[in-house]
């Protein structure tokens, strides 16, 4: 069911998936009108997130039916709630994965609004008002201010959208662990996909020694050539990770497929830190000794919170770094999705809102 909120009256057109097939389709909705804290921005550019293959096809079991899929928008702004403050109409903004928190406990107080436990996304959440959240497969979006970021002008939008999700996901535990002014560490990045080619961006911008790990041998020439990383080491060839035991001090694991972490462990110095971003649909297993006998770490986090998200894209605008991104319009968000689902894209699909014709 449409949304049916009695301020929601602004009519949108966008792209919903209705049922667990997980296909696509031109839908439209309702929108709340501009409140005295929102912003109001006509949509340009949406990446595609994994997480939204998932969301389509119900496979974590919380899907609400319809759903409009989407957390990686960036538009221009065209109204402006009497309240906002740090915006105004014309600028570029991007929304993320959030849509509204508490405001008031510790981890929104400390700029974490990421952790807060009444934390509700930018889709399939539930808002203040108790509608349903529609994401930005769609032509506009409103949302409140606290929860919207500027872009900086010298990165194109379209290339800029993903960083809203996959360039704070790993940009925060780079952050976390003082790996963005301190160069000279040797990190390691497994997975070279979505998340895992913007952290390598990262890591070599911010004066790293960077290594891939991958099961694909084919990832070697990507990762050197096309993205600039210092080494290769192809996880299912024992040679390459006896050679590599205890050389990293970071690295961080962006799969999201069942793998092991014993051979990742044992790549960390002692007091090394591995930490997972990936979110693999089955537990992984721990093993214990490579810890104790390594003083090592296992962290895991989700994106980053406001504060923490605009000083990203500032970072990102200070060294020119977007994501590598294939650009579609909407009528190829199936054909998309499916080769998503294969990992056919390098590194990011990108949906052209505006060059649509539903607009």
């Amino acid at each position: 069911m449409a949304q049916t909120t009695p301020n929601h009256t602004q009519t949108v057109s966008g792209w919903a998936a209705h049922d667990t097939s997980g296909k696509i389709t031109p839908f439209t909705f309702k929108r709340r009108e501009n409140g005295v804290n929102d912003v109001t921005f006509k949509i340009l550019y949406c990446g595609i997130c994994h997480t939204d293959l998932h969301y389509a096809k119900n496979e974590w079991g919380i899907t609400n039916y319809p759903v409009v899929p989407g957390h990686e928008m960036i538009g221009v702004i065209t109204k402006v709630g009497s309240a906002v403050k740090g915006f105004k109409e014309g600028d570029r903004v991007g929304v993320g994965c959030l849509a509204a928190t508490c405001l008031d406990c510790e981890h929104c107080n400390d700029d974490q609004e990421n952790y807060c436990e009444k934390l509700q996304f930018s889709y399939n959440g539930v808002f203040w008002d108790g509608s349903i959240t529609y994401g930005g497969y769609s032509s506009m979006m409103v949302a409140d201010y606290r929860y919207v970021v500027h872009i900086p002008e010298n990165l194109p939008m379209d290339a800029a959208a993903p960083l809203l999700c996959a360039g704070i996901t790993v940009f925060s535990p780079l952050k976390d662990h003082d790996l963005v002014s301190s160069p000279g560490k040797k990190i390691g990045v497994v997975g070279l996909g979505g998340l895992g080619h913007i952290a390598v961006k990262f890591g070599k911008a911010f004066g790293h020694h960077v290594t891939v790990i991958s099961t694909s041998p084919s990832k070697e020439a990507e990762a050197k050539q096309r993205l600039g990383a210092d080494d290769f080491i192809l996880s299912t060839n024992q040679q390459h990770l006896q050679s590599a035991r205890r050389s990293l001090d970071f690295v961080l694991d962006t799969v999201s497929a069942e793998h092991s972490l014993l051979p990742l462990l044992e790549l960390l110095k002692v007091n090394g830190t591995l930490f997972i971003v990936g979110a693999p649909d089955k537990p992984l297993q721990l093993p214990a000794f490579p810890l104790i006998f390594g003083k090592r770490s296992v962290k895991g986090g989700i994106i980053g919170g406001i504060k923490e998200t605009q000083e990203m894209l500032d970072v990102c605008g200070k060294h020119n770094i977007t994501c590598d991104i294939e650009l579609i319009t909407p009528d190829r968000i199936n054909e998309a999705m499916e080769r998503l689902a294969k990992n056919d894209v390098r590194y990011r699909f990108v949906i052209d809102i505006a060059g649509s014709s539903n607009n």
